[in-house]
């Protein structure tokens, strides 16, 4: 087993050298991107790639958003033509909510996952148990492929099913976890309440924010838990390191903190809006648009890696958001409640109870109308790939504010 503290030397580069790399792969990226990809080379069609060597040249560039992959793919199928390769030379094709659909490459480690991996303690040899799910959603495979890059078999969990990968968990003694933190806390809650040790050491989670108390529990449970940050359509874009004082950016990715509803870049420190290009011919993202907050710490990490970090996941720049690993999308919330003329309004409400993520659908309908509630759960689990209460409300008693997702989770 290596004991090797960095994953790479690219983590430990003089941060000028790699700026200069950086800058030198994005104008190749940009190239790349406007001529092999139809959507960016229409939205790119006035650049000079080869003048795209600095921040700020980057910062002229139009910024994408999950919301043009939608229209753009609902257009032309397969990737609304952002993907930088032909088709029949991807690998896998995954759907987001959305919906979204994903290519992966045939490169090994796709999603550059494994530098979050080996943060996390995960080496060579070690069995990884992998909770997200591998049917639609790529989340199990970018786990997956970062598990396999370093070496380590893998347990293909998936999601659910609680008692049988608890089962499977005593068996195999997996010494390390990927998924969700709040799945981690479950099994590690169980099987405790079976007197079993748990045999995890180390963990990897994503998907959702890790809160102080639930990674406190997890380490009460005797297992090290690091989170990573990243998309389905971006891969790893950051990873927290055992010094736990933010997020040190992915070597693979050029992240940028704007202000929300532009492209503009904000000072350091500044909270704004992530928005990544990534260094991948096969989906080249030029500026893409997470809806995610976040801002740049000062200094670098007492870890010994040298590139920036972020202050980690601070909530959503528009009413996209993140549930159990899942974008929820405020046009699955008009879908849902458009199949039943019953609903005058709706709104969904996202709360974490006891370090579990909760969704309500509240709907403004006259009266109780009789079997509406389960329909419209049923339909929500359908659009949303999620399931979630539903309540009804007065009609006029909902808030005229626009809202149509309320996240009214703390992270304080």
């Amino acid at each position: 087993m290596s004991d090797q503290e960095f994953y790479d030397d690219l983590e430990t580069r003089d941060p000028e050298v790699r700026e200069k790399e950086q800058m030198a792969a994005l104008s190749r990226q940009v190239a790349h991107a406007k001529a092999n990809a139809p959507y960016f080379g229409e939205v790119l069609k006035e650049v000079d790639a080869a003048a795209i060597t600095s921040r700020e040249a980057l910062a002229t560039l139009p910024v994408t958003r999950k919301s043009d992959l939608i229209k753009r793919q609902a257009e032309t199928s397969p990737f609304g033509g952002l993907n930088g390769v032909d088709v029949g030379l991807v690998s896998h094709i995954f759907q987001s909510p959305g919906p979204i659909y994903e290519p992966s490459g045939t490169i090994s480690d796709y999603w550059r996952m494994a530098r979050s991996f080996w943060a996390a303690g995960i080496r060579p040899g070690m069995i990884v148990h992998n909770t997200f799910s591998y049917h639609l959603t790529p989340a199990g495979m970018m786990m997956d492929a970062g598990a396999r890059a370093i070496g380590c078999p893998v347990f293909p969990g998936g999601i659910g099913n609680t008692e049988q990968q608890i089962a499977a968990m005593l068996h195999l003694k997996p010494q390390a976890y990927a998924g969700t933190p709040s799945f981690l806390k479950i099994l590690l809650d169980k099987a405790a309440e079976a007197g079993v040790k748990p045999s995890y050491k180390s963990a990897a989670v994503g998907g959702e924010a890790l809160l102080p108390p639930v990674r406190q529990s997890i380490i009460d449970h005797g297992v090290t838990v690091l989170q990573g940050y990243g998309t389905a359509d971006l891969g790893l874009i950051a990873y927290e390191t055992k010094a736990m004082e933010g997020l040190v950016m992915d070597e693979g990715a050029l992240v940028e903190i704007v202000r929300p509803g532009s492209g503009d870049p904000v000072a350091d420190g500044e909270v704004g809006e992530v928005v990544v290009t990534i260094l991948n011919e096969t989906y080249p993202l030029v500026r893409f648009a997470t809806g995610d907050l976040s801002a740049v710490l000062p200094g670098q990490s007492p870890c010994g890696r040298t590139n920036k970090r972020i202050k980690g996941w601070m909530g959503r720049a528009d009413q996209t958001t993140k549930i159990k690993g899942m974008f929820v999308h405020p046009e699955q919330v008009n879908q849902t409640t458009a199949r039943h003329p019953e609903i005058l309004k709706g709104r969904l409400v996202v709360d974490n109870v006891d370090g579990k993520d909760i969704m309500t659908l509240n709907c403004e309908v006259e009266g109780s109308p009789e079997g509406l509630a389960e329909a419209v759960a049923s339909t929500m689990q359908a659009v949303c790939k999620l399931n979630g209460s539903v309540e009804f409300v007065a009609p006029g008693s909902l808030a005229n504010d626009g809202k149509v997702i309320d996240d009214v989770r703390s992270y304080e």
